[in-house]
């Protein structure tokens, strides 16, 4: 079985990473959601409404579970006999930004990680475009994945 991780702080889970998750499981036999605390940044959506509505996102699709985790990723990776760490890329910058945390936790622990470009319709959309409108007041609706 090919299980995959998909790290992040997820403050909030956006439509990009809803299709990166989903363009996953035709590669993954399961991929688990791992909502890590980032202590680098302020979040703004508590991290127990993050995990209800990922899981509410995901509520028919049995190869998808969504866990909460606290240090490296590499470790909760190993603790869920993870082979594989699923990223998304929106640019340039993330992909500098991957691929030298990506050969980190080659090292660390031999775990390979899978960079899928996000499509070009998301490339625009990051949680904190989303933080930055919500806190604004405006609707985030059209940025975030449908939990009903």
């Amino acid at each position: 079985m090919k299980r995959a991780i998909f790290p992040g702080s997820f403050d909030p889970f956006t439509i990009g990473h809803h299709d990166i998750v989903m363009r996953g499981l035709e590669i993954f036999d399961e991929i688990i959601i791992g909502i890590g605390h980032n202590y680098n940044k302020r979040e703004v959506f508590p991290i127990a409404d993050r995990l209800a509505a990922i899981q509410r996102a995901y509520n028919k699709e049995s190869r998808v579970r969504v866990e909460v985790y606290d240090g490296l990723t590499v470790d909760f990776a190993a603790e869920h006999q993870a082979q594989f760490i699923l990223r998304g890329v929106r640019s340039t910058l993330d992909f500098e930004y991957e691929r030298n945390i990506a050969e980190a936790n080659k090292q660390l622990s031999g775990i390979e990680t899978v960079l899928l470009y996000t499509r070009p319709e998301y490339a625009h959309i990051s949680s904190t475009l989303v933080r930055d409108l919500h806190s604004h007041g405006k609707d985030i609706a059209a940025y975030i994945p449908d939990t009903k």
